[in-house]
This record gives structure tokens, C-alpha cells and sequence, in this order.
């Protein structure tokens, strides 16, 4: 078997470090922004640095859209919106979204499936569509609204994840106490 290697080369207090990656053994991470109609979806590539928005599917068709891109791509776990009110309590289209979670937990039971919190992902999206320079139209595309809203959570995701495994994570938030 031949195994693919990367070298990154980074620079440090000048002096040079190799960092050897193994690609083999590098999976995405997948999120899904869970919808009563569509879910979008987002994953990252194999080196799980970029979050990039896939497509958007019904919500109806998502679990064999999941296994058929699985059985593609090799996904290390699945991170799903977790919606919520701002008392931090599921919010009423949890009812809808809970049926699909427990579907693909019972269908992939070796898979990681995370929740995390997706509270102003929709409002977010907006906003990156607007900051993009898309037209009224355009940003009228609910499918589009999915895609970003699940890239969104997936980045938000690996920011936590990376603050987490990190001792030390900087804050972007510029605000003084």
C-alpha cells in the first residue's frame, strides 16, 4: 500500500519545523443544518482546516444522502445543528429535527454524531450573503441560506474544537471589560 504523505514547512522563531501529515488517515467533518423542509450541508476537507458549503438536499432524502456520501468520502463525524431558544432550551422545530438525528444514529452507530448549537446561523448567513454582494434575489435562495448556515455551524464547530484541544485560544472579540 503507498501512503501519501504532506510536509508543511513552518517557520518559527526562525527556525524551520516539518510537520509530517499522513492523508491517509484524514477524514472531513460533516455538518448538517437540519430543516423541516431542506437541510444544508457543509464539510470540511480531508486536513480539517477549511469549512466549505456541499449543497442543500430535502430534509426528507438527507439519511440516504448521508450514506451515499459516505460510502464516497471517508467522514470522521457528523455535526448537527442543535436548535435552540434563547433560554437555552430546545426550540419548537427540535420535534422535527429529533426524528432524523435518531435515524442517522441508529443507522450509523459507529459515527460520531455531535450536536452543536446553531442559535443565528440563518441570521449569520444572511448577512455573509450581503457582506458577499449578492443580489436581493440571490439571497431570497433558501437553499443557498442552508448551505452557508451548516458551513457556518461546521466552522464555528472547529474554532470550538481547536479552543478546546488548545491550551491557550485567542479571542477575536475586541471588546474591553
Amino acid at each position: 500500500m503507498s501512503l501519501f504523505f504532506c510536509c508543511l514547512y513552518l517557520c518559527f522563531a526562525e527556525k524551520y519545523v516539518i510537520l509530517r501529515l499522513d492523508l491517509n488517515d484524514m477524514a472531513r467533518i460533516m455538518a448538517i443544518d437540519l430543516g423541516r423542509k431542506r437541510s444544508g450541508i457543509a464539510v470540511t476537507d480531508p486536513l480539517q482546516i477549511i469549512a466549505n458549503g456541499l449543497t442543500t438536499v430535502e430534509s426528507h432524502k438527507l439519511v440516504d444522502f448521508v450514506l451515499d456520501y459516505l460510502k464516497r468520502e471517508e467522514v470522521e463525524q457528523i455535526v448537527i445543528g442543535e436548535p435552540k431558544d434563547m433560554k437555552n432550551n430546545p426550540s419548537d422545530c427540535s420535534k422535527y429535527i429529533e426524528p432524523i438525528v435518531n435515524r442517522l444514529k441508529k443507522m450509523l452507530p459507529d459515527m460520531k454524531i455531535v450536536r452543536f448549537d446553531e442559535r443565528f446561523t440563518s441570521v449569520m448567513a444572511h448577512q455573509t450573503m450581503i457582506d458577499a454582494g449578492l443580489s436581493k434575489s440571490r439571497r431570497q435562495d433558501k437553499e443557498l441560506v442552508d448551505t452557508i448556515a451548516a458551513t457556518i455551524i461546521l466552522q464555528s464547530y472547529m474554532e470550538s474544537k481547536t479552543c478546546r484541544d488548545a491550551k491557550f485560544c485567542v479571542s477575536t472579540n475586541t471588546n474591553k471589560q
